[in-house]
């Protein structure tokens, strides 16, 4: 009897090969597509086609099409789900949480209520320093 081998999404890469159905749209060097665990609804990703591991190797006509289609990806979700709002980003080596090795950026649409307090946003991956209030301005002579 052999043991099961455990899913490992980095081997094959999970995103070299997106399945089909998954995608909404695609350029020259990225593809637009559904996220296959989404946090919230409409939840997508912006993978590049090339396999590159971080947003720090992308190419400036990658980056480009990487704006173009987070705005189509926004464009899409709003259609279907009307967010109140957005939070874009990518996890960028095992430290910051990253899983998959192969550069992919989240669209992440929020609503109200999702959360009980949305203040900080992306500053939850670090929890004790999410909640943050103004520094006091210090006035000055003049």
């Amino acid at each position: 009897m052999t043991a099961k081998k455990a899913f490992d999404p980095n081997n094959p890469c999970l995103f070299c090969k997106p399945r089909s159905k998954e995608t909404i749209a695609e350029t020259e060097h990225a593809m637009l597509v559904t996220d296959t665990y989404p946090v919230s609804p409409g939840h997508c990703l912006v993978i590049p086609k090339r396999h590159i591991k971080t947003y720090f190797e992308c190419t400036e006509d990658e980056n480009r099409e990487f704006r173009e289609l987070i705005l189509r990806g926004k464009q899409y979700v709003e259609e279907l789900h009307s967010p109140d709002g957005f939070n874009i980003g990518c996890n960028n080596e095992l430290a910051a949480g990253q899983s998959v090795f192969h550069l992919h950026i989240h669209i992440i649409p929020r609503y109200f209520g999702d959360v009980e307090n949305p203040k900080g946003g992306v500053r939850w991956v670090l929890p004790k320093k999410s909640q943050y209030k103004a520094k006091p301005k210090i006035a000055t002579d003049g």
